[in-house]
């Protein structure tokens, strides 16, 4: 039996990944077999993507294909054989994030979508949004930002490009501002509804 294929998806400091991990914790002690994964990959081309990150030195356009790369790499090494292993699969990030965050740096949808549109969808996405001061804090509070987490103006497009993707895609929403548990129970409840 196929596994199931979840995506928590989010601007930075939505707590995307604290929360990838929670989920991934609270379908282990149910008994699920779980494979948390996220994207950029800790594989060869995921690497590359947060060294040229931390240094600031990549064009837009190249970016979004080597997240493509990632994915397409993530899909065949790490996805697809623990989907057909039965076991469900988290991922902190997918291909959403390459068209929110590309167009954010003005690059063409229709481009984007074309690279992406082949890869397997997720059974069910949720978005982490809370407030963007919210995210704008807990980035700022981080020891050190990439090259799209240090651009404000980057944040605020990528944020109101994943509102716009919730009220289009009709993406499940969990605010994550509150307590860590309470939004895990959330999260939770979501997976465990649909």
């Amino acid at each position: 039996m196929r596994g199931r294929f979840i995506v928590l998806e989010g601007p930075d400091g939505s707590g995307t990944t604290t929360h990838a991990a929670l989920l991934a914790e609270r379908l282990k002690e149910k008994g699920d077999d779980v494979l948390l994964t996220q994207e950029p990959t800790d594989g060869p081309i995921g690497a590359f993507i947060r060294a040229q990150l931390a240094v600031g030195a990549i064009p837009a356009d190249a970016l979004q294909m080597l997240f493509s790369a990632d994915r397409a790499w993530h899909v065949a090494e790490g996805i697809l054989p623990a989907l057909e292993s039965g076991k469900t699969v988290i991922s902190d990030r997918y291909a959403l994030s390459t068209l929110i965050y590309g167009e954010a740096l003005g690059l063409d949808v229709k481009w984007l979508d074309n690279m992406n549109k082949n890869f397997i969808q997720p059974d069910l996405q949720i978005l982490a949004l809370p407030s963007f001061e919210t995210c704008m804090e807990r980035v700022n509070g981080r020891g050190s930002k990439d090259m799209l987490e240090s651009q404000d103006s980057l944040q605020r497009r990528v944020y109101d490009g994943y509102v716009r993707s919730m009220q289009t895609l009709a993406l499940p929403m969990v605010d994550t501002t509150g307590a860590q548990e309470l939004v895990a129970d959330d999260i939770l409840r979501l997976v465990t509804l649909s």
